[in-house]
């Protein structure tokens, strides 16, 4: 019971860092639009259109991260179905517990190879 109990703790919390993770990256989105006009009004200045060019680089590299984050849910969908439940029904749910946890590790890295992949600073 004590490692069931932990197992469920442990997805809990994991669980919850997910939420935040994936929901923090649309409200990151819906910021970086809300503020296009700012960024896209010097394309009209021939020394200041580098701020323009580099905000549509940041805001393609976030279309791209929301990208990423969707083939990495993908992934992890395909991994969890390859999990047997036998009659170790404990390592089964470790294993989900290790894949879990590969989950919020690959979304912590969608933002900087998203951002790498296409130059934004």
């Amino acid at each position: 019971y004590l490692m069931s109990f932990v197992i469920q703790l442990t997805l809990w919390i994991l669980s919850i860092v997910i939420f935040v993770i994936v929901y923090g990256r649309m409200i990151e989105i819906y910021l970086m639009t809300s503020l296009a006009p700012i960024p896209l009004s010097t394309f009209g200045s021939r020394e200041q259109s580098q701020t323009g060019q580099n905000y549509l680089r940041s805001l393609f590299a976030l279309g791209f991260q929301g990208f990423l984050i969707i083939i990495c849910v993908g992934i992890y969908a395909v991994l969890i179905q390859s999990i047997s439940f036998t009659s170790d029904i404990v390592g089964s749910l470790w294993g989900v517990v290790g894949y879990t946890v590969l989950l919020v590790f690959t979304l912590f890295k969608t933002g900087g190879l998203a951002r790498s992949v296409l130059n934004a600073h």
